[in-house]
């Protein structure tokens, strides 16, 4: 702490910062307001790094994506009412994906709620089914307790997002207040004057009561929920006896950043084939035998054994129906209403599935595979390795502009081993998700089971500053784009070299295809090859395009180069239209 901070007069922005300062917050997103300036400039002055953007959902976006990358709560703060509502899609995907984030809201002075305030609504019906806990405070002491409860609830269980409301005359120095609240009594000698500087002296004194001591309270430790170790053992023998068995592994399991490394050694262990989804993916890096990556619905419609670590059996796995019904079902899961979901499992172990999978890799041993297991592998194998080589082959096709295939295959070969893959689209990035092979564990953030268009610009810029040291890619659909191009400024401001591809096939072509198909009629999905990378130029990056594949290799070269050199960059590349992804509709 510096020493202006330390003799300047204290106030509720500083409990809130110093509190902020305890958890180890290294940044703080947000759009500046004025219900809010107090906790900014308190951060600020102990070293915690303020990133203003453009649109309060970017702020909780990226947020979100320090949350995943680093296993600790990300924070955002924004200014009251419309601050507020507009990170309510943000708040929500964050909710849906388990991601542990901290919202700090700004509120109209709490004498004045509800009585036509600048900005002022009733937040909590708003924000609270978005959130595990909506936490109203009223008295400038609970601030620091306030963060602290926060902290530990958004890791607890399941993880997800919590919300604090900060009143703006808790934040300001209690002489200032007074000073104000006074003013707004007035002088007047009626009897209703009387009793209303009687009333707000009794509501500051009450505001500020108990505040005199500034200490910042202690950090509450948070233990993840563990498995039984009968769920350990039960499972343990369901493969022993499985002949084709098989993991699926999601987000969840990732909720343990740190251990993510030993996540991976404990798959590579237990041997049995796997598929990755979600911030799973990249986990066993880019080329580990056991890893697969396409024909999942075959694979789980023919094994005996499957284990779900931190995967429900929501949509994308046809609520249930790929896993049959005569397969021994295994659900690793933090929620028991996640395990549960649409199909009963044979083995429920509640807790966490990162650790789960430990504990059985550690319970299962290095026992040898068996011949049918062998075999098994080598059936999946097969099957991957057949789809690659079609992959390749639609990759050859040419047409007009560039097939983005082709494209991917050479992002894939072109970008750092420390690249970062942030994927904002539709059918450009689930493209991508077949094509791309992210490198490393924690290196590929997507939306989650909301399917959120716009989180591109704030995963990027949490990326970014999480892994300063690492390349990060955003890989943008056309329409998704849109959503948060803006941003750029933000990037070119705060020094954040990031590297967007904009896939402009000049349409929302996800849904186009099903659309047009059933509905003979292209209505609302038609776009513009718009100049993308004028825009981002216009915001002072490096704005590129490209309209042929002889252009590409060269471009993804110019644009590492730019940004290694500091520069944020955008790619506007023309895309041809592919039939890659028929029959992508889901519901």
């Amino acid at each position: 702490m510096s020493a202006a901070v330390a003799t300047a007069a204290q106030h509720g922005g500083d409990r809130v910062a110093a509190a902020l300062l305890a958890q180890g917050v290294r940044h703080i997103f947000t759009l500046c307001g004025g219900h809010i300036s107090p906790i900014l400039s308190a951060a600020k002055a102990r070293g915690i790094r303020i990133v203003d953007v453009r649109d309060e959902a970017t702020a909780v976006f990226a947020a979100d994506a320090s949350a995943r990358l680093s296993g600790l709560p990300g924070v955002a703060a924004v200014t009251a009412g419309p601050g507020i509502s507009n990170t309510i899609t943000a708040l929500k995907n964050a909710q849906l994906a388990q991601s542990p984030v901290i919202l700090i809201g700004g509120a109209a002075p709490t004498a004045l709620q509800g009585r036509g305030a600048l900005q002022d609504i009733d937040q909590r019906p708003l924000v609270e089914p978005h959130v595990k806990r909506f936490i109203k405070i009223t008295r400038v002491r609970d601030l620091g307790p306030a963060v602290m409860q926060a902290f530990a609830l958004a890791q607890a269980g399941v993880p997800g997002p919590v919300f604090i409301e900060c009143p703006v005359d808790l934040l300001y120095d209690e002489a200032s207040i007074r000073q104000w609240y006074a003013a707004a009594a007035g002088k007047g000698t009626a009897l209703a004057d009387r009793a209303l500087r009687f009333y707000l002296n009794h509501h500051v004194n009450k505001m500020f009561a108990g505040s005199t001591s500034a200490g910042v309270p202690a950090v509450q430790a948070v233990t993840p929920p563990c498995a039984s170790t009968a769920n350990v053992q039960a499972a343990m023998a369901a493969f022993k006896q499985a002949q084709r068995p098989l993991l699926v592994i999601g987000s969840q399991a990732l909720m343990c950043a740190s251990e993510a490394q030993n996540l991976a050694d404990a798959v590579a262990q237990l041997g049995i084939p796997v598929y990755l989804s979600g911030l799973a993916r990249g986990l066993l890096g880019r080329t580990h035998p056991l890893q697969m990556r396409h024909h999942r619905r075959d694979a789980l419609r023919q094994a005996d054994c499957v284990l779900l670590a931190g995967v429900p059996c929501d949509f994308r796995l046809d609520y249930g129906k790929h896993v049959r019904r005569s397969a021994t079902l295994i659900a690793a899961n933090r929620s028991a209403k996640d395990a549960r979901l649409n199909r009963k499992p044979d083995i429920a172990a509640i807790g966490d599935a990162g650790q789960f999978l430990q504990a059985l890799a550690q319970a299962c041993g290095d026992g040898a595979p068996s011949p049918q297991r062998a075999d098994w592998l080598a059936v999946l194998r097969a099957r991957d390795d057949a789809r690659e080589r079609e992959i390749d082959q639609q990759a050859q096709a040419s047409g007009s502009y560039v097939n983005p295939i082709a494209l991917l295959r050479a992002l894939e070969q072109q970008a750092g081993d420390n690249a970062v893959l942030v994927a904002d689209g539709g059918d450009f990035v689930a493209t991508a998700s077949y094509v791309l092979h992210p490198r490393a564990p924690l290196t590929w953030l997507d939306p989650g089971a909301f399917g959120t268009l716009g989180v591109g610009t704030g995963f990027a810029l949490g990326a970014a500053l999480q892994r300063p040291s690492s390349e990060v890619w955003i890989i943008f659909g056309d329409g998704a784009c849109g959503y948060g191009l803006v941003e750029f400024d933000t990037f070119v401001r705060h020094g954040i070299p990031v590297i967007a591809i904009v896939g402009n096939d000049a349409g929302w072509t996800q849904i186009a295809r099903e659309q047009v198909k059933m509905l003979h009629d292209d209505v609302a999905t038609v776009l513009a090859r718009t100049d993308y990378h004028r825009v981002a130029a216009g915001f002072g990056a490096e704005g590129l395009v490209v309209k042929t594949m002889a252009e590409v290799s060269a471009a993804l070269a110019q644009a590492r180069t730019l940004a290694n050199s500091g520069r944020p960059v955008l790619l506007n590349v023309w895309l041809d239209k592919t039939e890659f992804r028929e029959g992508s509709l889901s519901m």
